[in-house]
């Protein structure tokens, strides 16, 4: 486990116990992620990813439509956004799977959200 990895654990447990209510932080910081696309998010899963100073996924951006992932991540968190109003909070759950196994299919995600085409 990176030091990355660590953080982001402490900083989900947090969401955990204060998601218990009608706002999920996890899910607001995701919806702003994937419309302002914050420089720290695509650096932090790269921290996420890398392992012994390499990353564990070497890709190239995957040739998708960037807009439309962008929608479909949109609309995904804004139901788990509704899911999570219930007693049990469900992004922290998600989070803690990502943070722990490392998904390629997260990784190829976050670069296309953040892909730019070229002008």
């Amino acid at each position: 486990m990176n030091a990355a990895q660590l953080k982001c654990i402490m900083v989900f447990s947090v969401f955990a116990v204060i998601g218990f209510g009608p706002v999920s932080p996890g899910c607001l910081i995701g919806l702003y992620s994937v419309v302002a696309r914050p420089r720290w998010l695509i650096e932090l899963v790269r921290q996420l990813y890398a392992q012994n100073g390499t990353m564990l996924y070497n890709l190239p951006p995957p040739p998708s439509n960037p807009p439309l992932t962008r929608k479909k991540c949109f609309l995904s968190l804004t139901g788990l956004f509704i899911v999570d109003i219930l007693p049990v909070p469900v992004t922290p759950v998600v989070a803690f799977f990502i943070l722990l196994l490392r998904p390629r299919w997260f990784y190829e995600l976050i670069e296309v959200i953040y892909w730019q085409s070229p002008e």
